[in-house]
């Protein structure tokens, strides 16, 4: 309202004879107001302002305590899917060394035994070129005497 109107109303209520009149004059003025601004329940005061936003406060704090505690969850259980992981690779590993013991051992016998198998027929050989030779000898001074 402006200030003509307001001191029109002030006007009226002045020269206004009885508490009739007078309430008419003041409903006048709500009506008239309600009629400038239709939505003035629906504004927001301070304090509206502040309850939401104290409101809001809240729920960001409680979200924020929410998402702590998931972010915490989902840390623990990651820690214990990697000691997990961890544990049956220390495992796979040592299986691994295991077998490659194994198979270094059995290699390191497959060697040893090839070797004695080259051993007995070096020397399976050498008798018999040993035997050729005396044969031969034998056959040679044989026939010359």
């Amino acid at each position: 309202m402006s200030a003509p109107q307001i001191l029109d109303i002030y006007d009226k209520l002045t020269q206004a004879s009885d508490d009739r009149t007078r309430a008419r004059v003041i409903a006048e003025a709500f009506a008239q107001l309600e009629e400038r601004y239709p939505h003035l329940s629906e504004l927001a005061t301070r304090s509206h302002v502040s309850e939401s936003e104290l409101r809001l406060r809240q729920e960001i704090e409680k979200v924020r305590a929410d998402l702590t505690r998931e972010i915490e969850k989902v840390r623990a259980d990651l820690t214990r899917e990697i000691e997990k992981v961890r544990a049956d690779l220390t495992m796979e590993i040592e299986k691994v060394r295991g077998e490659s013991k194994e198979m270094e051992l059995r290699l390191t016998k497959e060697i040893v035994a090839v070797r004695a198998d080259v051993l007995k027929w070096s020397f399976v050989f050498w008798a018999s070129q040993l035997a050729a030779i005396l044969i031969l000898m034998w056959r040679i001074w044989d026939t010359t005497s």
